[in-house]
């Protein structure tokens, strides 16, 4: 039988790459990374959304080289000095660090099927997408040249909710941007809002439920509190896939569910219905 077998010299072993393959958090099933990124973040068995962070967003979302970020000076400070396993100015490092962003947040202007806009995209990568007086301010900033310009605003929202880091000014910006959304109504400027996987909390509770039309990915997590706290407070069981964006849908607090690969599309159609600047 040894005739038969090839010298150990010359058989050759296969190297897979180290992360060549993603179990999904859904379906749990292993899938080819590359495959997966070709198709938008989205398990090609399942159809769960993975986060994507705020660039990837504004490449899926707007026209190709139109985004131009404003705003981007605009950083968080430390009221409060804060600390807790860190100082407040060292978590900010470390999350800059990782992210390559200054802010939980990026804002600017853009195209959508040739229709500017002016938009927010949250990265829930930097501290969880929080919003405190930084991110309050650039939506409060891309609301004011929304009206100045005549365009219609769109937000990308994903965020755990207010930062505990920032205390009570973190919280005023609940009130800062629904005040500034009630703006956009008066001047009959257009207000779209996209819900990404998570969305909870402050955010929730303010502008990311103030659109015009609020539309969801598919399978996000929408809520204010978690369900493990809803449970403990009500003492009761909840449904099955509660919080999902498409039990939100069936109970009419959100528009829309759509898939990653429609979401631009479908934004272009709504702005060419709804926006001031549309041709």
């Amino acid at each position: 039988m040894t005739w038969f077998r090839k010298p150990a010299q010359e058989l050759k072993k296969v190297k897979i790459p180290e992360g060549s393959w993603i179990k999904c958090e859904s379906c749990k099933e292993i899938v080819y990374r590359k495959e997966m990124e070709r198709n938008l973040k989205v398990c090609p068995k399942c159809n769960y959304h993975f986060r994507i962070d705020a660039r990837e967003r504004i490449e899926l979302l707007f026209d190709p080289g139109s985004f131009e970020e404003a705003d981007g000076q605009i950083v968080s400070a430390d009221p409060l000095g804060f600390t807790d396993s860190l100082t407040y100015a060292e978590r900010l490092e470390k999350n800059t660090a990782k992210t390559g962003l200054p802010e939980a947040a990026l804002s600017g202007t853009a195209l959508v099927g040739g229709i500017k806009v002016s938009a927010v995209i949250m990265d829930f990568a930097f501290m969880g997408g929080s919003m405190g007086s930084a991110v309050g301010e650039k939506i409060m900033r891309a609301v004011e040249r929304a009206i100045e310009e005549k365009t219609a605003l769109v937000t990308v929202s994903s965020s755990g909710g207010a930062r505990m880091q920032e205390g009570i000014f973190s919280l005023m910006q609940m009130a800062r941007v629904s005040a500034a959304i009630g703006k956009l109504k008066c001047n009959s400027i257009p207000y779209l809002s996209i819900l990404a996987d998570p969305t909870f909390g402050g955010v929730t509770a303010s502008f990311a439920m103030l659109g015009d039309v609020i539309i969801a990915e598919p399978r996000s997590l929408i809520g204010f509190a978690g369900p493990r706290v809803i449970e403990q407070t009500i003492k009761q069981q909840l449904p099955d896939n509660f919080q999902r964006a498409e039990f939100l849908l069936e109970h009419g607090l959100i528009d829309m569910v759509v898939h990653r690969k429609d979401i631009k599309s479908v934004i272009a159609k709504l702005l060419a219905h709804l926006s001031p600047a549309a041709p």
